[in-house]
């Protein structure tokens, strides 16, 4: 009878032991679900998210909102049982969100520059869309390159080699003569000060000519346009911020005072690239009371069998299709949808 008591008591504290752990002890695993949404033609913590000097702007109506993913993390095993019951989160491993090797505050620095990319990247974009004199930026530099410790995102470059350059169309067209190895000058603004460095160009597997080793991006040459959200980063809203500064710098709306939601980054030449969670995101958008969602022309596929009812797809492979849809749905006819 004392064995079978002791035995019985192991085997409790065992269970106690077992379901502890189960409550407290972190599993590798996040819970991803529909996030936040915000209007890009509006304000968050009362100041404008797309704000103008120098430039006319047309005060717009209605809801330009880009799309956030929520991420639950430090999930126990017990958390990760209740995110797998919820019929809107999905449970992946948290290496997907969080790169192995990083810290926390490393993905974070490295979301806050993605966010600035993005958002030099999509004013680059509207830039181009509305054919405004421009300049040339540097959106982000690459670790290890020619330029990498001297030039800096947010540069503005005005000479390589003693040539006026006006776009980044320009650059390219200079290095074409180039090989790895040749130096280049290049002469350009930082803060409001005018310098210049030599580099010894790099090279890039997919070109035989010499390379900066940055991402250039178009700025208006009079006036400026900041993007502010309040610390949201990455790089999927750059669509949604393209959409918004056409908006906000062309006369009429854009939107027809709809409320228009959607997602997707953006290149600075007006490419839209797929991005990942559109589920959640259009999930987001309906509840938010979007009508219209805009998203990249390759994420049809996925977007199809999750559309929630009441939300129109419109899809764009560039910002120009974007803007072309939205003035489409304006006039009465159909955009481009998704279809199965």
């Amino acid at each position: 009878m004392r064995t079978r008591t002791s035995t019985l008591l192991v085997a409790g504290l065992l269970a106690l032991g077992l379901a502890v752990l189960a409550i407290v002890v972190p599993v590798p695993l996040v819970a991803l679900g529909p996030g936040p949404t915000f209007n890009t033609l509006g304000k968050v913590d009362d100041k404008p998210v797309i704000a103008v000097q120098g430039l006319p702007t047309y005060p717009p109506s209605g809801n330009l909102n880009l799309t956030t993913v929520s991420v639950t993390d430090h999930l126990t095993l017990v958390g990760v049982l209740n995110q797998w019951a919820a019929s809107d989160r999905q449970v992946v491993p948290r290496s997907a969100v969080y790169p192995p090797g990083l810290t926390d505050e490393q993905v974070q620095e490295k979301n806050a520059q993605d966010f600035s990319t993005s958002e030099m990247n999509a004013e680059s974009a509207a830039v181009q869309e509305l054919g405004l004199p421009s300049v040339v930026a540097i959106a982000d530099v690459v670790a290890g390159s020619a330029a990498d410790g001297k030039l800096r995102p947010g540069d503005r470059i005005s000479a390589v080699d003693g040539n006026a350059v006006a776009d980044p169309a320009a650059v390219n067209n200079l290095l074409q003569a180039t090989k790895p190895g040749d130096p280049a000058t290049v002469a350009f603004t930082r803060d409001g000060a005018a310098q210049s460095v030599t580099l010894t160009l790099g090279s890039a597997e997919d070109s035989p000519r010499g390379v900066l080793g940055v991402l250039l991006a178009r700025l208006p040459k009079d006036g400026t346009v900041t993007v502010d959200l309040g610390g949201v980063g990455g790089p999927s809203a750059g669509l949604m911020f393209s959409l918004g500064i056409v908006d906000v710098l062309t006369p009429g709306d854009l939107t027809g005072g709809r409320f228009i939601a959607g997602t997707g980054a953006i290149t600075a030449d007006g490419v839209v690239q797929n991005i990942g969670g559109i589920q959640f995101k259009m999930a987001a958008a309906r509840e938010a009371g979007a009508t219209v969602f805009v998203l990249p022309a390759g994420e049809c596929a996925t977007a199809l069998p999750a559309v929630p009812p009441g939300l129109q797809l419109v899809k764009a492979a560039t910002l120009h299709e974007a803007v072309t849809a939205l003035n489409d749905l304006n006039a009465g006819r159909t955009p481009p949808g998704c279809t199965a």
